[in-house]
């Protein structure tokens, strides 16, 4: 069966994203610059590393179904379930807790369901399973011939992707800054970097998994390593969607600062991290760092409400 190659530039994007100055003094104190990149501002329902990790998966599907995988808050799923609907190819969620099937869809894959998006609940030993033969296959008996894209979009079409990040940033940034889950974004972005710059990956989640992570995706994208990149683990806050007190606090106070709305499970946490690291001295006096906002608050109401995660993710 032949696919019409999809025309992604229909959606507009916005492209490259603003790069825009902070004045925050818990920088400037220490004779850094910050600055955020506001991937954000890609497209309002592709934001950020969505964008840059999606469009060349879609380039390649083609048309054809998309199945991918998530959790029942995952910004991936809601992206992939938008782009099915404005360019008009089917998409599947495979997601994690078969508990879920039983209950009312909670906002997040109401919107994926609402966008078109066929949703096949899993027990989670079947979801750690996912990348197995054995639950692919299975997987593709259900529903035919599809284009199967990672968890959190990273493979190393999404790390190709997401080169142009660092392409976009002047070499007067010496240090580029990203909160990591499944690690495409950083794999791409340091690959896209000029050689006197760096890129920082900010863990989002526990494990210490992720420089394996990025080290396999390069080689996958790029043949070996490429660009200079490290990780920093201490910001995790005790793992994925954990998002006590204090970070709620600093998030609030940046947005008041700043008027950037800070999306709480990975941004806040890369802005956090990047105050912490100035006042220790990492970055030279002198030099700019860059943020990179990679997501926007959902709901985009601005609803903050308790953290939707914290039943799930307690037991």
């Amino acid at each position: 069966m032949h696919h019409e190659a999809l025309d992604l530039s229909r959606l507009q994007p916005a492209l490259p994203s603003p790069l825009q100055p902070a004045e925050d003094e818990r920088f400037a104190r220490h004779g850094v610059t910050l600055l955020l990149k506001r991937d954000d501002l890609i497209h309002p329902h592709l934001p950020g590393n969505k964008w840059r990790k999606l469009a060349p998966n879609l380039r390649a599907a083609a048309g054809r179904t998309v199945l991918t995988f998530g959790g029942a808050y995952s910004n991936h799923l809601r992206a992939t379930a938008s782009a099915g609907r404005l360019l008009g190819f089917p998409t599947v969620g495979v997601v994690r807790g078969d508990e879920l099937a039983r209950r009312p869809l909670n906002p997040s894959l109401a919107q994926c369901a609402a966008d078109g998006m066929r949703l096949h609940f899993v027990d989670r030993t079947t979801y750690r399973a996912k990348a197995s033969p054995e639950v692919l296959d299975g997987l593709l008996s259900v529903f035919g011939d599809c284009a199967v894209v990672p968890e959190g979009g990273s493979n190393a079409l999404a790390a190709q992707g997401c080169t142009a990040l660092g392409g976009e940033l002047p070499g007067t940034v010496a240090t580029v800054a990203v909160a990591c889950g499944t690690g495409g974004t950083l794999a791409g972005l340091a690959a896209g970097l000029g050689p006197e710059q760096r890129a920082l990956g900010i863990p989002v989640l526990r494990g210490g998994f992720l420089g394996e992570a990025v080290r396999d995706l390069q080689r996958e994208a790029f043949g070996g390593p490429s660009g200079r990149w490290s990780l920093d683990e201490r910001f995790h806050f005790g793992g994925y969607a954990r998002t006590p007190p204090e970070l709620h606090a600093f998030a609030d106070d940046f947005e008041e600062r700043h008027g950037l709305p800070v999306e709480r499970i990975y941004v806040a946490k890369l802005l956090y991290a990047l105050t912490v690291l100035a006042g220790e001295g990492a970055f030279p006096r002198g030099s700019a760092v860059a943020a990179v906002v990679t997501g926007r608050p959902w709901p985009p109401d601005g609803d903050r409400g308790p953290s939707p995660y914290a039943l799930s993710d307690s037991r």
